[in-house]
């Protein structure tokens, strides 16, 4: 991610970003497609384009007059990791706690 994480997670908090993201995760494809998929103007579809490019989330290639764009692989490999990480440090978190609530529902049992 050419973007420090939480530029990335700014960029994709708002969901037609997300839904960009996705449609150009299954193929690349030209703005005025992407544009197609929504009921905003093509300058809205272009500012949240200019924002996942930004996050380093996408990228743009040009043929001709045309900018095609395609997810980052390497970005959204990154992006799971990060989430994974986050996953795991809330589950660890959780865990402990039950664990926490076990070990004193235990002693209260032993000391009554």
């Amino acid at each position: 991610m050419s973007g420090d994480v939480d530029e990335v997670l700014r960029a994709i908090a708002e969901p037609r970003r997300r839904a960009i993201l996705r449609l150009v995760a299954a193929e690349e494809l030209p703005a005025g497609r992407i544009a197609e998929h929504f009921e905003v103007t093509r300058s809205a579809v272009s500012q949240h384009l200019q924002v996942l490019k930004d996050a380093g989330l996408i990228i743009e290639r040009r043929d001709g007059t045309k900018r095609i764009y395609r997810a980052s692989e390497d970005a959204l490999q990154q992006l799971r990791e990060v989430v994974e990480s986050l996953w795991q440090e809330s589950m660890t978190r959780v865990r402990a706690s039950i664990e926490g609530d076990e070990a004193g529902t235990r002693d209260e049992k032993a000391a009554g």
